[in-house]
């Protein structure tokens, strides 16, 4: 779904960083929805935008690649995180999800939604960028009431206008999903990094038969950058408390 041959990405659709902000209760979550209103302008009308079912369709199939890859971490015995297990247990509710979108947000219906001339959302629909920012300071909870006390206060500055209103909910389903997707997508690359991190200390510990040239080449070249999280904090449980001295390949631990 192109819209005349506009921009077709943002950075806000390559970031791989959830959408999390400060978490506000509702008083300042409608101080937030009116200051947004005020900063935000449009752009003229029959302006093309940027699309979005590209996106929509990057994350369904992300989102499928990361429910088989925890299915088969499951089949294999493998340690998995609680936020992993829902994944697998709810990947129906999500995959209905993306074709509610799919089938709500129609070229026709998106390309008739105002569009934003400034913000990280520049090019995107008005009523997006509203979500988003329900969505960063709520923690992707949704609570209707809360959802209802933020829209109304933006509209003190300007009205929403009825076909953005009508693209509330699935604006909300697209963003959760996107955010789903980017949550997915960490906990695969964490997984993975666990994974990295128990081969490492297989070969530190002498339970592989590489050499220990190989533990040190390993670890020399994992020490030229910084570690993730579920890598430093694996090697680290795995190595503790062991001896240098009955462990030679840890030595460069110390240099």
């Amino acid at each position: 779904m192109l819209l005349n041959n506009g921009p077709v990405a943002s950075r806000a659709f390559v970031a791989a960083d959830p959408i999390s902000g400060e978490i506000l209760d509702i008083e300042h979550l409608e101080a937030a929805a009116r200051e947004l209103s005020r900063s935000h302008r449009l752009t003229k009308r029959g302006r093309s935008g940027r699309e979005i079912m590209a996106r929509v369709r990057a994350n369904g199939r992300a989102l499928l690649a990361s429910y088989r890859s925890t299915a088969r971490a499951i089949a294999e015995q493998g340690s998995i995180v609680p936020a992993a297990e829902w994944l697998v247990d709810n990947f129906h509710v999500v995959d209905e999800q993306l074709r509610e979108i799919r089938d709500d947000l129609s070229s026709g219906f998106y390309r008739g939604l105002p569009k934003l001339a400034n913000g990280h959302l520049s090019g995107y629909p008005r009523v997006m960028a509203l979500v988003w920012s329900y969505i960063e300071h709520t923690d992707s909870r949704f609570e209707p009431e809360s959802l209802r006390r933020f829209v109304r206060a933006y509209q003190e500055h300007e009205p929403l206008r009825i076909g953005e209103l009508w693209a509330i909910p699935v604006c909300l389903r697209l963003l959760l999903v996107e955010n789903l997707r980017r949550l997915a997508d960490r906990i695969v690359e964490g997984r993975s990094d666990r994974e990295r991190a128990d081969s490492l200390a297989d070969t530190f510990l002498g339970v592989t038969e590489a050499p220990p040239s190989r533990a040190t080449d390993d670890l020399r070249f994992v020490r030229t950058g910084p570690l993730s999280s579920p890598f430093a904090v694996e090697l680290l449980q795995r190595l503790r408390d062991r001896d240098p001295t009955t462990t030679p390949a840890l030595r460069i631990l110390d240099e």
